[in-house]
């Protein structure tokens, strides 16, 4: 699904439900993140700030929010694209035509209209977050690594909200148990 719906957006709305999903990003860190926060080199992206539409940029909410995220393979082609085409020198990623923060409500409704056309569930910003955690886990990515590029205060909260993805359910657990014993 998260497929098709990236397939039915233009490149700039792409782009930002693209970040969404495969960073893991909250909507206010999304509109926040600045090329300076960018190295591709490295592969990794750097949480600095959010994005208040009162205040602008606001420190994250507690020291765990300051992190760095893998920039996944896939996201990246889309990213050095970006890079070459985006107008001016705006100092912002995920800027609107006028380099200021995209404005959520209108990079929502304009994926809301999309998805309804392709017949696909709805997603919104919280739900591309939990679809990041989900993909982690299924690609076996540590529930302590997870709960690090998430910026969740500790890895209890990581395992209270996405302990039921991770392996180990009954079944898997027998299996394993097996294959030791």
């Amino acid at each position: 699904e998260v497929e098709a719906l990236l397939a039915a957006l233009d490149e700039k709305h792409r782009l930002i439900w693209s970040f969404a999903v495969y960073t893991g990003l909250r909507k206010g860190e999304l509109r926040a993140l600045r090329w300076e926060n960018i190295d591709l080199e490295a592969g990794i992206l750097k949480v600095e700030h959010s994005y208040d539409p009162v205040a602008g940029l606001v420190s994250p909410k507690s020291e765990s929010g300051r992190r760095r995220v893998p920039i996944p393979q896939v996201l990246a082609p889309e990213l050095v694209a970006h890079m070459a085409r985006q107008p001016g020198q705006t100092e912002f990623v995920l800027a609107n035509s006028k380099g200021n923060p995209f404005d959520g409500s209108n990079v929502y409704r304009v994926c809301h209209r999309e998805r309804e056309r392709a017949g696909l569930k709805p997603l919104g910003f919280h739900e591309a977050r939990h679809t990041y955690a989900s993909f982690m886990i299924a690609a076996g990515v540590n529930a302590k690594a997870l709960s690090s590029y998430m910026g969740h205060s500790s890895i209890t909260v990581t395992i209270d909200r996405y302990g039921h993805l991770l392996p180990g359910n009954e079944k898997e657990a027998a299996r394993l148990l097996d294959a030791f014993v």
